[in-house]
């Protein structure tokens, strides 16, 4: 039997008790302190996020405002290069039609000189208007092309009419029926030409 009096006995009883109540307690501080931390950690992540998607939001409407304002200007750029193209078609030739009026006007004096029966003054005139119109095809860098030694080129002169010939032993010019053009050494209008070609042998 135990040397302890009754009244020991029920006090280490009430000691332990209190002992395991106080334990307990800690033990529910400290899970309600995680808790409270986790939460605010939360929190915390939750309001960066937040200010991210804030900022994005501001960064992509920038971007459209930015993207329509491109978009408008490369509309009224398409319109503006649309009517220029149009303009330059329907005016393109003006300055040279303009120059070509002159040649006009010479060829109704030279058929008014016909008229009144004076040959000469008419036959000068022709001459005053091909040249006029031989050098205004020059300044727009319309040459003629000459035949180099009756040599015939097919990418400058275009077989009309050929002729077996035993003086040649290759494709030769013998006439030239009409003449061709360059603009700026790009073919215009080739050569029309009366071709010699090698008589071929009897058997």
């Amino acid at each position: 039997m135990s040397g302890k009096s009754k009244k020991e006995q029920e006090d280490n009883g009430e000691g332990l008790v209190e002992v395991e109540y106080i334990s307990e307690s800690n033990k529910g501080s400290k899970e309600s302190s995680q808790k409270g931390n986790q939460t605010k950690s939360l929190k915390a992540r939750l309001k960066k996020k937040e200010a991210e998607i804030k900022n994005l939001k501001k960064k992509f409407e920038k971007m459209q405002e930015e993207f329509l304002r491109k978009a408008a200007e490369m509309e009224n750029l398409r319109k503006r290069l649309e009517r220029e193209k149009n303009d330059f078609l329907q005016y393109a030739l003006s300055e040279h039609l303009a120059e070509l009026l002159g040649v006009m006007d010479n060829f109704e004096r030279a058929l008014e000189s016909q008229n009144q029966g004076e040959e000469e003054s008419l036959q000068k005139g022709v001459e005053m208007i091909y040249k006029q119109l031989y050098d205004l095809l020059l300044k727009q860098g319309v040459k003629q092309i000459t035949i180099q030694e009756n040599r015939y080129d097919p990418h400058l002169h275009q077989a009309f009419l050929t002729e077996e010939s035993d003086q040649v032993t290759e494709l030769q010019v013998a006439e030239e029926l009409q003449k061709g053009y360059t603009i700026h050494d790009r073919l215009l209008r080739p050569s029309l030409v009366k071709v010699y070609i090698p008589k071929k042998e009897e058997n």
